[in-house]
């Protein structure tokens, strides 16, 4: 089966609420909805995500890089041949997203094809995942309210709290409501998106440690190498790494050089075939997982949850897959539901979803 065509449709898509952290905040999904068409007349698809203050992405350079670039170099080639097509991938540097897409679409077709689920293809070792909700900056007891409404309206009991924002005692009090209002059944932990300095990091940690924070992500950049050595050192629950290890030899470095001790990996950026290998990496060295977010949309916590429900380390903890909420729309013709604090995997095959063309005509930029 040959690749015949790759589309690259950009759309917008408003969020209820601006979603606030220490790098950036987004008001809107603009994304850009990858089709890969092949000559047997299957179409994988997959969501690219653009994060221009993270990856240096934007929804132009995604569509362009696959439109110019990749669309040429693999325009004929077989589905099935994964390694050769990521070799060409390769050649251009940089763009996760719309590789990331790209990879995930062709695992879609090839779930077609067999007849058989992606999550099934990829591992297939549960058939759901808990769910653990993501709070953007805001006042404490507005986060608190969000967190009480997403535990009473979906059973939602572990949320990762945005921190980053200075005086440090802004987080520090946005943590303690949280605690006081959920109780010591609630899990937390903390996303600092390199906002802190190492020191800054530290101080906030001594405080956490009170509060029962089951993980510390990015508090600190990466490039201050001797700060971010010390904190880890310091810290008593798993260091995460996040935008500062997207690959599995960036995570190796990383847990080396004893700048992180957990990884967390999104499809979003490492597609199916590379989140594997960073997976099993993780595997190898004894680090724990998480399944992140990238801000998705419903098409992109589909991949989420598909690959984090495939294996038993990725699905052992709570996967970032409810920010979808937050929007006012999606494309998806069969909208995912989540109960009980869990999300189940799509029992389809391929990735088992279909999009809304009259929504995608609405929401596309492109026309």
């Amino acid at each position: 089966m040959k690749i015949t065509a790759i589309e690259a449709i950009p759309y917008a898509i408003p969020y209820t609420k601006p979603l606030k952290f220490a790098s950036g905040e987004v008001h809107t999904a603009e994304h850009v909805l990858v089709r890969v068409h092949t000559d047997e007349g299957l179409v994988g698809i997959a969501d690219a995500p653009p994060r221009p203050f993270t990856y240096g992405e934007t929804q132009e350079s995604v569509i362009g890089v696959i439109e110019k670039i990749f669309a040429a170099q693999l325009v004929g080639a077989d589905v099935f041949a994964r390694e050769l097509i990521h070799a060409r991938l390769h050649r251009t540097v940089g763009n996760p997203a719309a590789k990331s897409a790209i990879d995930m679409a062709l695992w879609d077709v090839t779930g077609q094809a067999l007849d058989r689920p992606v999550t099934h293809l990829l591992g297939g070792y549960t058939d759901r995942m808990r769910v653990s909700h993501m709070l953007g900056f805001e006042a404490p007891q507005r986060m608190a309210d969000e967190a009480s409404r997403m535990r009473d309206t979906y059973g939602i009991t572990v949320f990762k709290v945005k921190v980053g924002r200075r005086p440090v005692r802004l987080d520090i009090d946005v943590c303690r409501a949280l605690r006081e209002t959920l109780g010591d059944a609630a899990e937390l932990y903390v996303d600092g998106n390199r906002g802190w300095t190492a020191s800054e990091a530290a101080a906030a940690l001594r405080e956490f440690d009170e509060l029962g924070m089951t993980l510390a992500e990015e508090l600190c950049p990466a490039d201050d190498v001797l700060g971010r050595r010390r904190l880890v050192q310091q810290c008593r629950v798993p260091f995460v790494a996040d935008e500062s290890a997207t690959t599995s030899a960036e995570v190796t470095r990383s847990l080396l050089g004893g700048d992180a001790t957990a990884v967390s990996i999104k499809t979003a950026r490492t597609g199916f075939t590379h989140s594997q290998r960073v997976l099993f990496q993780c595997e190898g060295m004894g680090a724990e997982v998480v399944m992140g977010n990238q801000i998705d949309t419903q098409l992109g916590t589909v991949c989420t949850v598909a690959f984090g429900a495939a294996y038993a380390s990725s699905s052992r903890r709570a996967g970032e897959l409810s920010n979808f909420l937050d929007m006012s729309d999606d494309l998806l013709t069969q909208p995912l539901v989540i109960t009980g604090g869990t999300l189940a995997v799509r029992e389809r095959p391929g990735l088992g979803v279909a999009i809304d063309e009259d929504k995608l005509s609405r929401y596309r930029q492109d026309r």
